[in-house]
């Protein structure tokens, strides 16, 4: 599974992406960031206000409840404003 991070996210975790390979008991993305957030300190900060962190799974856009599968790509960032 790619996990990948924009902006402050990156920033906190101190990686753009990473290639993880989660239990198969980690079936949503909610259940992906409780095991992310278990990772490290870097994960938990990254993920410490969740109301401010959007996901995208293969490049749409997804809730916390969204099924994940192992090849899935899963991107993390803040919300987004246009204008």
């Amino acid at each position: 599974m790619r996990i990948l991070y924009f902006a402050w996210l990156r920033q906190k975790v101190g990686a753009g992406e990473e290639e993880v390979s989660p239990p198969d008991a980690v079936k949503t993305v909610a259940a992906l960031v409780a095991w992310l957030k278990a990772k490290s300190p870097a994960h938990a900060a990254a993920f410490a206000n969740m109301q401010a962190v959007r996901v995208a799974i293969n490049q749409e856009f997804a809730d916390w409840n969204a099924p994940i599968a192992e090849g899935d790509e899963i991107a993390f960032f803040p919300p987004v404003t246009g204008g």
